[in-house]
């Protein structure tokens, strides 16, 4: 038996890994973890300039955009759908964080986004 602490995502576990018999085939050499690549940003809509909203909407995980609920100038509640994101076959919507102004919406229908990618700004 052997043991290994592995992190992943900033969480620490400590695993024990029993060896098996062996089937006289080389077992294959683990893939090392690349470097992590900076998030690309999301398209950002044309709005002039200092009309970016003071609070940030950011995508929870990648996915793509299947709708976009709220437009920029409406009032919305804390909670209230702004947009839809598929990620793993699975709708997720994407609500406001607090109660506010939609100031940007910064990703259209179809668009591909990143983890953290600034989907939507409100005030």
């Amino acid at each position: 038996m052997k043991n290994y602490t592995i992190t992943v995502n900033g969480n620490v576990y400590d695993v024990t890994v029993e060896e098996g018999a062996s089937t006289g085939a080389p077992a294959a050499a683990a893939p090392k973890a690349a470097p992590k690549a900076a998030p690309k940003a999301a398209p950002k809509a044309a709005a002039p300039a200092g009309a970016q909203g003071a609070v940030a909407v950011s995508a929870p995980m990648p996915g793509k955009i299947l709708a976009v609920k709220a437009s920029a100038g409406q009032a919305v509640k804390k909670g209230d759908v702004i947009m839809v994101l598929e990620a793993m076959k699975m709708e997720n919507d994407i609500v406001a964080p607090q109660d506010g102004t939609i100031a940007t919406i910064n990703v259209a229908v179809g668009d591909s986004v990143e983890p953290g990618a600034a989907l939507a700004t409100m005030n």
